[in-house]
């Protein structure tokens, strides 16, 4: 998936722990394989290339998280998308060769395939079909979280009462620390990514953070983050980090890029109307805006 994934087992039995680490290892590299769209023989592919031609049959696992997904599109009312596969990445490189915006007309039309209403669904047949030609889904904003979650849910039903699935600062937990104690995660400075601006005590709850501090674009003194807003095709700015708290990393995952484009009160007002989904947002003037459940401390 192009990141690094980090397993933390509690048990007394090292030898049985790692055994069951390299098990959880598999389940990650099996998602992989079936979601990817850097392998051409993958499932994701087939549906990519057969866009605006034909429904392609898929596994029920992928028609799912599929499902899901579009049900959180519907919530984030676009902000989420699992079309955003077919932007020309040409426009928006996000290095130091990149000096200016595109103008809104052309990042508009570069975005006009983004819809995740033509993502069509036969549950019955097992089929997918994007509905125009050079559409593309792609599970970068959601996979990572599904995969930890599904590795987690595998370590728990091999016994495992306590550990971490970290999926490149995307991580869940379940159990409690050797200690007794809950586990304690620490929330990044934006400024200083390698410090924790706060920490939290949680268990059984998944964290994933989305920010602007390892992709970026500097135009005219302004950052912009690697995040593109699906309705206008321009990146997004104003935000340096929003983090997601919640029992699910896939929902974790999946929520923390779109509360980005949203902006700080459409976005706390969303995740305030959630059951159990907590946020943490910190602005470009480094201010801190916290959903209504969620109480930090500093380290």
């Amino acid at each position: 998936m192009g990141n690094r994934f980090e397993f933390t087992v509690v048990s007394g039995n090292a030898e049985w722990a790692e055994s069951l680490i390299h098990e959880a290892i598999a389940e990650v590299q099996r998602i992989e394989q079936l979601f990817t769209t850097f392998n051409e023989a993958s499932q994701v592919n087939a549906i990519n290339k057969n866009a605006g031609s034909q429904p392609v049959k898929v596994d029920r696992e992928v028609i799912e998280l599929i499902q899901r997904s579009l049900k959180i599109s519907e919530i984030t009312q676009g902000a989420f998308d699992i079309t955003y596969g077919g932007i020309d990445k040409s426009l928006w490189n996000f290095d130091t060769t990149m000096t200016s915006l595109p103008d809104p007309q052309t990042a508009k039309a570069a975005v006009r395939l983004i819809n995740y209403k033509n993502v069509l669904i036969d549950e019955k047949a097992s089929t997918v079909f994007l509905k125009y030609k050079g559409m593309r889904i792609g599970f970068g904003g959601i996979g990572k979280g599904y995969a930890a979650d599904r590795a987690k849910k595998l370590l728990q039903s091999k016994g495992v009462e306590s550990g971490i699935v970290n999926a490149a600062g995307d991580l869940t937990t379940w159990g409690n620390r050797p200690d007794g104690q809950p586990w304690t995660i620490g929330i990044a400075d934006p400024n200083q990514v390698r410090k924790a601006l706060s920490t939290l005590q949680i268990s059984n709850m998944a964290v994933a953070t989305s920010g602007n501090y390892e992709k970026f674009a500097i135009i005219d003194g302004r950052k912009y983050s690697h995040t593109i807003d699906p309705t206008t095709g321009l990146p997004v700015s104003g935000i340096k980090s929003v983090t997601i708290i919640c029992p699910s990393a896939e929902l974790a995952d999946a929520m923390a890029t779109p509360v980005m484009v949203m902006g700080i009160r459409v976005g706390l007002d969303l995740i305030n109307q959630l059951n159990m989904v907590g946020c943490i947002i910190i602005d470009d003037q480094d201010r801190m805006y916290c959903s209504d459940n969620i109480k930090i401390s500093k380290p």
